[in-house]
Parts: C-alpha cells; structure tokens; sequence
C-alpha cells in the first residue's frame, strides 16, 4: 500500500480513515508522522513520504504528530487476513512476545532463524522486529502516562522498558516530549478508581456492527468466566504474568475498554487480545465489497454491513469449548464449560461483578478424570486426547500458528471433523476464510436465501466469496433468530 504513491497521496488529502493503520504519512519539512485522517491542511505532495509501519518512521527520525496520534490508530488488517512469516511475526509482536522472550524466542516461535525473520520484517515494514515492539512499547507507555496517576519509574517497567532512561529516552524522541510534558496536556484527573484499572478506547474501523459481535459472545458466555453486565461484556484474562478482567461496551465511533489488571505489564497483551477477540482491526469495506458481489449475499450486507467475526482471547480454551459444544445445544455447551470452570478453574475477585474463575488451563484439564465428564464416551475421548496434547505441546494453538497445519493436526485428532477444526481455525485462530458448509444454520440459511444448500455446491458457491468467506458465515447466520445475532438488552 505504501508503495502506492498516488493512492496514498489521495488518501492523505481526502482524509480517508479507512486507510488509517495502512501506512503513515511522514512530513519531510517538520520530520512528523501522521495517520492519513490526520485534520491539519494536508501538506504539498512533494513534501510527503510514505512509510509501512510506525517503526518505520521512528527509525527514520519522524516523531508522532500530536493531533492526530498516529501511535493509537487500528492496526493493519493486512495481519489478521494473511499466514505467512510477517503476518504471524506482526501477531507475535502484538502479543508481546519480544518483550517477554526477545528476537530469539519470535524465530523459536515462528520456526524460522533470526536472520530471515529480521530480513523480511526488514523489507516489507521498514523496522526489525526490536523496532517495532519498540514502538509498541511507546504506545503502551504513553497510554499509562495519560490515563494513571502512577509513577513514571512504574509505568517505564510496566510498558516493558529496561531501564528509566530508556523509556525518558523512548518518549522524548517518539512524541517530542517528556514524559512529565505529556502528562501535564491531559485535562483533568487521572486517578483510577481501583488499583490496577484503566479505562480507556479501542478504535475501529467504520462501519462496526456490534449485534452478532457482542451477542455471540454473551450468548454462548460460560458462567463465571463470562458475563453482560450493564451493556458491557465482561470476562476474566488469563495472561503471562498474572491475571485480569476485561470490560467491552460498544460506542458508536469505539468500543469502550476498562481493564482490572492483577500486573500492569500485562497492559498491552490484554489490550491486544481484546481487539483480537472483537475483530477490530478488520476492514469491513474490503470485505463487504467482495462479498456484495454476490447477488444473493448482497442483500444480507447491505442489511448490515459491518460484521465481524466474534474470536477469543484464549485459542486453546476455545478449541476445549468447541468439543464441549459438540452435537448439543448453545445452553448445554455453556453447562458443560461451567462445570470445568467451578471443578479446575483458578478463582479469583470481581468486587461488584459475577466473574469468579479463570477457565481452567490444558494443563490443569489433562488430570481430569473421563469418568467424572458427563458426556457421551466418545466424546470423552475427543476432549482428553485434545487436552492432553496442547499441555504437553504435541498440538500448539495461539496467534502464530500455520492455519492449514493447525487445520490438519486438529482433523488427525479422534472425533474431529471439518465442522469443529474450521469453527476453530475461524474463531480461535483468526482464518478470515474459514467456512462452514456442514453447518446447519449456514444450510438453512442459504436456502432461504436462494443460495446452494448442500455442502458441496455451496463451497463452489462461496469460492468467489475468498477470502473472506469467515464473514459470510456471519452474514449467513445472522439470518436466524437465535440470540446470538442480537445485542443484549
């Protein structure tokens, strides 16, 4: 996109948010950087350079333009619709992996060496994989300065910086300001009304449609890990260094987000899970367009355009709840989870709220006894073999996995079919083309559409409907009246 002259170029003086988080506009008269919506007067095209990333610009010597924060727009949604190397490296990063593991644990991860991973963030992104968690960095400690009162000897340590100078350094060449500098432009109180929580936006882009998003989640939430609670979806984190609890509520230009974190290091983990589970980085027009090529789906977009795909923010116990869920009712699968919860979930406090465990890890599931799971045998066996080879890592399910080989380690595993590893590789592992010919709902619903309602005319069908036929899958289900496709009351 970047390379696109032009096209950014018109971008860029049309103000078009859609194309914010594709590419950074950098100034070369004032050395700022800016999303393409930026509101000052556009500068003269000759004047403009386009970057790939933030990294990219803050390598070069650009620092982030104070009115239209470049640092806090949507992600790319070139990471979450593609499975190469740098995708899933843009993912890894996202979740904090360099700064728990470094550069070596990234290429570990990914099954790559150092040097390759560094060449291709290096030739598509203009920043190596320290470059960019140090921008990430950034953005996090900015958010802490902003929104708490803490220290800023605390905020540098829970943003991940090594070292006071480093995150003073970090932000004084970032934002051309100081920390104490960019404190004292925020109006007002910054104290948090419990230790531990912050409140704070999570953009998006235009149109969201928050119905299925939100009310697939609270329609099939496990009691005690998940609630909707005063017009907010509530569950309980489990996160690398300790715990927390997310409250999501759906505004018409962002989704509000209050965090209860148990440590604040865990900020921009949780952050980035959250946008995950809720599809934000998405691009509803490119997806919308293709799929209104279709003359039958056109019309259940232009209905409601802007769905997303509601995911997880834990890909191992949404494979474990797809088993529970499998062949039984949306209330016998919440049954099911809920007793796992309260016999191996981890406890915890929710001052004020209904959240009490954490879902139980694989770890903690693999000493189960099959004998005390009251489910038909062969489905004992599904969820035992499942539990045991993601705890001993046979099978690894998380943001970088292949999606064509997790696909086919989960079909190797006994009692799994098509249905239950692409409703995973869909809403655990973020495949935008995953698809569910086999579904009833999706049958039903394609019939009474007009489309093919057999399995195997309708993935001919939905072939022009790539890549992005995990969005037609919600289109189609929404044409039922099941809870799901609705917001809560």
């Amino acid at each position: 996109m970047h390379l696109d002259r032009e096209h950014c170029v018109r971008a860029v003086r049309s103000k078009d948010a859609r194309f914010d988080g594709w590419f950074f506009t950098a100034v070369l008269t004032t050395r700022i950087y800016c999303r393409p919506s930026c509101p000052v007067v556009p500068p003269k095209a000759g004047n403009m350079t386009f970057y790939p990333s933030a990294a990219a610009c803050q390598q070069a010597g650009f620092r982030a333009c104070k009115r239209c924060r470049p640092d806090t727009s949507p992600g790319s949604p070139e990471w979450n619709q593609r499975a190469d190397l740098v995708a899933r490296a843009m993912r890894l990063i996202a979740d904090g992996v360099v700064d728990r593991e470094g550069v070596p644990g990234l290429a570990t991860r990914l099954g790559y060496s150092i040097r390759q991973v560094e060449r291709q963030l290096l030739a598509e992104l203009g920043a190596g994989p320290l470059a960019l968690a140090r921008a990430q960095r950034a953005q996090t400690a900015r958010l802490l300065i902003e929104t708490t009162p803490l220290p800023m000897a605390e905020i540098a340590f829970a943003a991940g910086f090594s070292s006071i100078r480093t995150f003073n350094d970090t932000v004084r060449e970032v934002f051309a300001l100081s920390p104490s500098e960019l404190r004292a432009r925020v109006p007002g109180s910054r104290a948090a009304s419990t230790p531990g929580t912050l409140s704070l936006r999570l953009p998006f882009r235009a149109p969201l449609n928050p119905d299925n998003l939100f009310g697939h989640l609270a329609a099939t939430a496990v009691p005690g890990v998940e609630e909707w609670r005063d017009g907010a979806y509530r569950r309980t984190l489990r996160l690398p260094y300790g715990h927390g609890i997310a409250a999501l509520t759906p505004r018409p230009d962002h989704i509000a987000c209050r965090l209860t974190l148990s440590d604040l290091r865990d900020l921009t983990v949780a952050i980035s899970r959250c946008r995950r589970m809720l599809d934000l980085d998405a691009d509803p027009v490119a997806v919308d367009g293709r799929l209104r090529t279709d003359p039958l789906l056109a019309p259940l977009v232009d209905r409601a355009p802007g769905r997303r795909v509601p995911r997880t923010v834990d890909e191992a116990e949404f494979a474990v709840r797809a088993v529970l869920g499998q062949q039984v009712s949306t209330a016998a699968a919440r049954t099911h989870a809920a007793r796992l919860v309260t016999a191996h979930g981890k406890p915890l406090d929710d001052p004020g709220g209904g959240l009490t465990h954490l879902f139980p890890s694989p770890e903690a599931l693999a000493d189960v006894d099959p004998e005390t799971l009251a489910m038909p045998r062969t489905r004992r066996t599904t969820l035992t073999t499942l539990v045991r080879q993601l705890a001993d890592g046979t099978l690894h399910l998380g943001v970088e996995s292949d999606w064509v080989e997790a696909r086919a380690r989960l079909l190797a595993l006994p009692g799994f079919g098509p249905w239950t590893a692409d409703v995973i590789a869909m809403r655990a592992l973020g495949d935008p083309d995953a698809f569910l010919p086999t579904d009833l709902g999706i049958r039903r619903a394609a019939g009474e559409s007009g489309l093919p309602a057999t399995p195997a005319a309708l993935t001919a069908r939905a072939e022009a409907w790539r890549p992005w036929r995990a969005y037609a899958v919600q289109y189609l289900w929404a044409t039922d009246s099941h809870p799901i496709n609705f917001l809560p009351v």
